[in-house]
């Protein structure tokens, strides 16, 4: 299956190269699959489970976007909480400007 790049116009070019990106994408998935399919056999076959082996529940991670406990705490009003994570909330940048330290705003 020999191609000629020399003959294909810039377009054609393009296409090749997203074709095989997309060719190559799927042959990953498709080789993972395969893993599992002869892992989840050989537990199988020794009559284990998946969490036996590996403990908890299969492709179960950390939900994406479950709480985190609270780490710096408004002085001004101790009803506004941020637990570290994503943009800083206009009162701690605000604290900051005015001199004060991460370290001034932990809660405990």
């Amino acid at each position: 299956m020999a191609i000629d790049l020399k003959k294909l116009s810039h377009t054609q070019l393009n296409d090749l190269i997203h074709r095989a990106e997309r060719r190559k994408e799927e042959i990953a998935v498709e080789s993972v699959q395969k893993i599992r399919d002869r892992i989840l056999k050989l537990l199988s076959d020794e009559g284990l489970t998946f969490e036996q082996v590996f403990g908890g529940k299969r492709g179960r991670g950390k939900a994406k976007g479950s709480k985190v406990k609270p780490k710096y705490r408004n002085p001004a009003d101790a009803s506004q909480t941020w637990a570290g994570r994503g943009k800083r909330p206009r009162w701690f940048a605000d604290a900051l400007a005015a001199g004060k330290k991460e370290k001034d705003l932990l809660i405990g």
